[in-house]
C-alpha cells in the first residue's frame, strides 16, 4: 500500500521525537558530572583585541579560581573568551554548540562539547547546569537567553538563579525601559528586577556577586 504525503509527514515527525530525545540524553550524560558552573553569554562578534573580550576572559579565569566551571555557547567572540579563560585556568570549559546554516564552528578552548540542533534543548542545558548567569553585551541571541532565564526565575520554575548584567552603560537603557514602562504599567514588579538582576562593572565585582549569592 502506497503511503500518502500525510503518512510520510507523520513518520518524519515521529522520528524527530527520537532525535530530540537523543540530544536530551546526550546532554544529560555529558554534563551530569561537571560540577558547579556559571553560564556566560555575549556577542559572537566581539574581536579578540577588544577590551570586552579580555574582560570576559578574566571573568572566566576568576570563576575557575573560585571553584566554578564555565558554560558558553561554544562559538567565537565573548563565548570564546569565556572558554579561553576557563581552559587556561585549568577549569571546566563547556561549549553548547548549536548547528545553524551559516554558523561558525565550536571554538578551540572548549573542553567539554555538546552539539544541538534544537535551541530549546540547548537553553535547557544552560539553565539546568548553571548556578548563575553572566550576561555580557550582545545581540538578540543574548537578549533571548536573558529573558528566558528571567522568566524561569520570576515564575519560580527553577531554583534561584542570579542574573548578572555586565557594563551598566550597555544595559541601562533596557533597565530604564523595564522600570518606566513595564513596572509602571503593572506588568512586572520592581522587586522582581531587584531580586533577580544585578549589574557589575568589573570582573572582580562579577565574581564577588556570584560568591555572595551562590553557595558552593
Amino acid at each position: 500500500m502506497l503511503q500518502t504525503p500525510v503518512d510520510l509527514l507523520s513518520i518524519r515527525e515521529s522520528w524527530r521525537l527520537f532525535r530530540i530525545l537523543a540530544e536530551l540524553v546526550d546532554g544529560f550524560e555529558t554534563l551530569n558530572d561537571i560540577g558547579p558552573c556559571v553560564s556566560i553569554f555575549g556577542s559572537a562578534r566581539v574581536r579578540p583585541d577588544s577590551p570586552l573580550y579580555a574582560e570576559a576572559e578574566e571573568i572566566a579565569r576568576l570563576l575557575v579560581e573560585s571553584g566554578y566551571g564555565v558554560i558558553t555557547g561554544g562559538g567565537p567572540g565573548l563565548m570564546e573568551a569565556g572558554n579561553k579563560g576557563a581552559s587556561e585556568a585549568q577549569g571546566v570549559s563547556v561549549g553548547l554548540h548549536i548547528h545553524l546554516p551559516h554558523e561558525q564552528d565550536c571554538n578551540k578552548y572548549v573542553k567539554t562539547r555538546c552539539d544541538f540542533r534544537y535551541f530549546f534543548l540547548r537553553k535547557l542545558m544552560f539553565v539546568k547546569y548553571a548556578q548563575a548567569y553572566v550576561v555580557m553585551p550582545g545581540g538578540m541571541g543574548t537578549l533571548d537567553e536573558l529573558s528566558e532565564a528571567f522568566v524561569l526565575a520570576q515564575t519560580k520554575r527553577i531554583k534561584p538563579l542570579p542574573i548578572i548584567l555586565y557594563q551598566r552603560d550597555y544595559w541601562n537603557g533596557l533597565l530604564e525601559w523595564l522600570r518606566t514602562k513595564m513596572v509602571e504599567e503593572g506588568f512586572i514588579r520592581n522587586q522582581e528586577l531587584d531580586e533577580i538582576i544585578s549589574i557589575c562593572e568589573t570582573p572582580e565585582e562579577v565574581v564577588r556577586e556570584i560568591r555572595r549569592r551562590v553557595i558552593l
